[in-house]
């Protein structure tokens, strides 16, 4: 069993409105591994299906990939072990992975994914996204810390009770994050939440009125 609170609580997450007509979401944790491990977990396709999904492709800089049951690009920048930067799905929605490392070998990842504001709408869509890329950072903490079992089957996981108990949880901070953001109207943002618990809580039934 995790500690999905203390997991939740590792993540520091934003949403930035850019003066160049994009949303993004920001999210930033700490991990005990040095820098050149935490990118080869991020970049090594058998490492990447131990705790993310399969990814196919050519994982070079100018090359293409795809991730199976989810979203395919291209490989824009490849800057070992500091920075990664490539599309997600589509060629403006940009995703930027940037490690730093410090003198007792812990790594902070940051990832922002940027799309332009037409296709977020507001600040909203961030809960597009968020909780997805919440999971991913649970993911590889647990892959770093060993905890993740040789049989592990990522599409199970993201079924599992515990799983939806966690995005529940993700929900929760990047609606927390939104409303601090003043990037979103109400209505854009409860649209936006029953979208999320759609995806990523299919199981939860609403309550009665």
């Amino acid at each position: 069993m995790i500690d999905i609170a203390d997991q939740l609580k590792a993540v520091h997450r934003e949403v930035q409105a850019g003066s160049d007509e994009t949303i993004g979401v920001l999210l930033r944790r700490t991990y005990d591994a040095a820098a050149a491990d935490v990118w080869d977990a991020v970049t090594d396709p058998d490492r990447l299906k131990r705790w993310f999904l399969p990814v196919s492709g050519d994982l070079r800089e100018g090359g293409s990939f795809q991730v199976e049951h989810n979203a395919g690009g291209t490989v824009l920048t490849c800057s070992p072990p500091k920075l990664l930067r490539l599309t997600w799905g589509a060629e403006t929605s940009i995703v930027e992975l940037r490690l730093t490392e410090d003198a007792d070998e812990r790594t902070t990842v940051e990832l922002e994914h940027t799309v332009p504001k037409a296709m977020a709408g507001s600040g909203a869509g961030a809960l597009y996204v968020g909780p997805g890329w919440d999971g991913a950072f649970l993911g590889l903490g647990l892959y770093l810390a060993g905890e993740v079992p040789d049989d592990f089957d990522p599409l199970a996981a993201a079924d599992s009770p515990e799983t939806r108990e966690f995005n529940v949880g993700s929900i929760d901070a990047w609606t927390a994050v939104v409303e601090a953001s003043g990037t979103a109207t109400d209505e854009e943002l409860a649209a936006a939440v029953a979208a999320a618990k759609a995806q990523y809580t299919p199981d939860q039934q609403a309550e009665p009125e």
